[in-house]
């Protein structure tokens, strides 16, 4: 493809933001979300393939899930499970930025990093403008033994807790939310995020000034709306915790659902008053806001400079926050939608009817072999990608083949537990290798309230549920099952303390087919 046809791309991508803050509904104030869906495609169901940045983002590079890549938590963290990138046949996994810099491209890096605690940007094709999450910034003291002997005292027990305060004896208590006080008018231009994006904009502009015959790539992620949510009062007092409306299943008992999730719960968060539980939200709401408000300075120098047409604009987040969902914060093990499916809106030149939204499953290993196509560059004949090129969705085509599943690989933060999702449009199924599963009717109870898998004592793993619930169940085991074999998971070990998946590998992969018995009610 000549490069005078191909386009410039800007990335513009969050850290810890769900897709819903993206709906036109939502209260979250996304004006420039809006502007840019209204000349793109939204893709409604983005899901990132681990609800933690760093397996996420390493997905989002190379194309591949984290059992190819072997990135399964944090990279800057003694307990990481890998630190480096896997490299199959001694050779490194590729990412789509080198292979935009080999097709010609000039590519630009202003933000967090978090793929490898190994490598940088640098190392594969990015020119380092301001980058956080490199390598070598492990975190230190963690553990340091000094660190918790010098720590000071636990406030004591009968002490008022202030508001949006977790108490955490010995480990330090945490402040959830807070209001920052505005240093400026604008409110936005301080912090580290600020740093980040004034850096891009600086980047930016004199990237458009560029002949149009030399592409570019551009990427700028800050870190919000990371929690905790340190948020400057300018973006807060737009928001009236009042007001907020509190998600449908914030009063979850979560009573059927596996006991971690139970005790984050009961451990953290319901030390929070409901009027906490608001203010919090809206605390998140007002950061949100705040990236919002950043992605419209970029769009407005792409506008200014007239390279807007020639440009796409690709809006991505990391993974979701549950933010109140099922009463809970951050993200991890809880299963929940809030804290796998990510925004996605793309924009640019080509896009057949703007203004559309997308309900197709993609996920973050899409984005990878998107760029490739995108620049003309091939995948190399010996590597393996798990995502397909979205470029179909945006001429307004939808493949026939295309996955009617969202998967997820989760193996733990930095407690280990095995989890695997296999998601259809009609239900949800979670394996969970450490507790009993989990089954949603996402028709009946798209807010995942209702574990069908509820656990019953006595009762073996494949006989819980009614005969449907059953049958569908192991009906998306045999999907799990056949993406795992796809991608070379490592959850086939069939020892008997581990192999605690309901029906095993052979029930999908043995040849020929065996169709299941017939089940008895």
């Amino acid at each position: 493809m000549p490069s005078d046809t191909r386009p410039n791309v800007l990335i513009f991508m969050t850290d810890q933001e769900q897709a819903d803050v993206m709906r036109p509904d939502h209260p979250a104030r996304t004006p420039n979300a809006d502007r840019l869906a209204k000349e793109g495609v939204t893709f409604t169901s983005m899901y990132c393939p681990s609800p933690h940045c760093c397996p996420s983002r390493a997905t989002l590079m190379t194309g591949v899930y984290p059992s190819i890549h072997g990135i399964f938590n944090n990279v800057s963290n003694p307990t990481a499970i890998n630190t480096a990138l896997r490299q199959p046949g001694g050779r490194p996994i590729p990412m789509w930025s080198e292979a935009m810099k080999e097709a010609g491209y000039r590519m630009q890096y202003s933000g967090k990093w978090h793929v490898s605690a190994e490598e940088d940007p640098g190392d594969r094709g990015w020119e380092e403008l301001l980058v956080t999450g490199q390598r070598r910034s492990r975190v230190e003291g963690v553990r340091d033994r000094e660190r918790w002997l010098t720590m000071a005292p636990d406030a004591p027990s009968d002490a008022p807790r202030p508001r949006g305060l977790v108490r955490r004896p010995g480990w330090g208590d945490y402040t959830l939310y807070r209001t920052v006080p505005a240093q400026t008018p604008l409110g936005y231009d301080q912090g580290n995020d600020w740093r980040v994006v004034s850096t891009g904009l600086g980047a930016l502009e004199k990237l458009v000034k560029q002949p149009s015959d030399q592409p570019w790539c551009l990427y700028v992620g800050p870190v919000g709306p990371h929690d905790p949510y340190g948020v400057p009062e300018t973006f807060v007092k737009r928001y009236d915790p009042t007001q907020v409306e509190l998600p449908v299943s914030f009063h979850d008992t979560m009573a059927d659902k596996p006991r971690i999730y139970q005790r984050m719960r009961r451990q953290y968060w319901d030390q929070l008053s409901e009027d906490e539980h608001r203010e919090a939200v809206a605390h998140y709401y007002a950061y949100c806001e705040m990236e919002d408000t950043y992605l419209g300075l970029l769009l407005d120098v792409l506008d200014s400079s007239g390279r807007r047409e020639d440009t796409l604009v690709l809006r991505l987040s990391d993974h979701g926050d549950y933010a109140a969902a099922h009463s809970l914060y951050c993200k991890g093990v809880p299963s929940f939608r809030e804290a796998y499916n990510v925004p996605c809106i793309v924009s640019g030149p080509g896009i057949a009817n703007p203004g559309r939204t997308e309900d197709s499953f993609v996920s973050l290993a899409d984005i990878h072999p998107t760029m490739l196509e995108l620049v003309g560059a091939e995948q190399p004949a010996d590597t393996h990608v798990t995502g397909r090129s979205m470029l179909p969705f945006l001429r307004g085509e939808r493949p026939e083949d295309w996955p009617d599943a969202f998967y997820s690989q989760l193996n733990g933060v930095e407690l280990y537990y095995t989890q695997r999702i296999v998601q259809t449009k009609e239900w949800k199924y979670v394996y969970n290798g450490f507790d009993f599963d989990e089954l949603y009717d996402l028709r009946a109870d798209p807010h995942e309230t209702t574990n069908l898998l509820a656990a019953e004592a006595g009762t073996p793993a494949s006989r819980m549920g009614n005969a449907e619930h059953r049958q569908v169940a192991r009906d998306l085991v045999r999907k799990m099952w056949r993406f795992a074999e796809r991608t070379n998971d490592q959850v086939f070990n069939p020892y008997a303390t581990v192999a605690m998946a309901p029906w095993g590998p052979a029930e999908a992969l043995r040849q020929p087919p065996v169709p299941p018995a017939k089940e008895q009610e």
